[in-house]
């Protein structure tokens, strides 16, 4: 197991140098690594960034989300082919960095709503636009994990066994289920019981507090999670996901209006400690 830092709490351009004295205390904290936003696909800023995070001895996933105008369950055949591109760009800065995993929700664009139930054509429009970026990211070497929401960002997968049903359809070796345990809070009647029910298909862990906070101060169930986790044999990150007002445009996007946290710093290293602490009582 790996306990890595989201990055969003900060910035969603890590490339961006004046950061590099910010990872260099994140591994001082402890944690193994970090995880990248990828939206500039600068192939060139991304592969500057793995020497500087290679020197440092962090390792790295990467996140993305897709957009209107590269949704994958478009009816537009042009968009659709955008989300196949934009994603491409994505993996390829996935390997100049160095991560083997790209998370998030990368089939579908997040707030995109049609006011009904999804249907079987926007979920088979989806499969085939993943099939066609698993297909390249595997060439790359770079694993995906698709992340379910909850109902209020997204409406194509918003639960584990969606998700999974979503990856065998899929149907590549390199794809799996992302879980988050705020979008779980919401959306599974027992978190738990979804995490055990469908453990060999969870590749990607986001670690988030109900109120997108410090993990372990809130109403998570946290000691049935990481009993499940454990149970389960999972060994992949354990990656913290917190959000405050660093980004205002990221606040407004995951509905953060006030204040709930200390300061950025003190939430990672508390959140890191907690982390290790509880996964150590598991494997005592």
């Amino acid at each position: 197991m790996k306990v890595g830092m989201n990055l969003f709490l900060w910035t969603d351009d890590p490339c961006d140098e004046r950061w590099l004295p910010l990872y260099e205390r994140l591994k001082a904290m402890g944690f193994d690594g970090l995880e990248l936003p990828v939206f500039d696909t600068n192939e060139e800023h991304f592969a500057v960034l793995g020497r500087r995070l290679d020197d440092l001895g962090l390792e790295r996933t990467a996140c993305t989300v897709r957009a209107p105008e590269n949704d994958p369950i478009s009816p537009d055949a042009a968009i659709r082919a955008e989300a196949v591109a934009e994603s491409n760009r994505v993996v390829d800065c996935c390997e100049a960095v160095g991560a083997r995993l790209l998370c998030g929700p990368l089939y579908a664009a997040i707030g995109q709503f049609s006011g009904a139930f999804p249907t079987k054509e926007e979920w088979d429009r989806s499969v085939a636009v993943m099939q066609q970026v698993a297909d390249h990211a595997s060439a790359a070497d770079v694993a995906l994990s698709f992340e379910f929401l909850n109902r209020f960002e997204l409406y194509l997968l918003n639960c584990t066994e969606d998700s999974v049903r979503f990856v065998g359809d899929v149907a590549r070796p390199n794809v799996g289920v992302h879980y988050d345990t705020f979008h779980a809070h919401i959306e599974e009647k027992d978190p738990a019981a979804a995490i055990r029910a469908h453990a060999g298909k969870i590749t990607h862990v986001h670690v988030s507090e109900n109120d997108r906070s410090t993990p372990g101060r809130g109403q998570v169930a946290w000691g049935a999670t990481f009993d499940a986790l454990a149970k389960s044999s999972y060994d992949g990150w354990l990656t913290i996901e917190a959000f405050g007002s660093s980004l205002p445009s990221l606040a407004a996007a995951t509905k953060i209006w006030r204040r709930m946290f200390e300061d950025e710093e003190t939430l990672a290293r508390e959140g890191h400690d907690f982390i290790r602490a509880e996964w150590a009582r598991r494997r005592a």
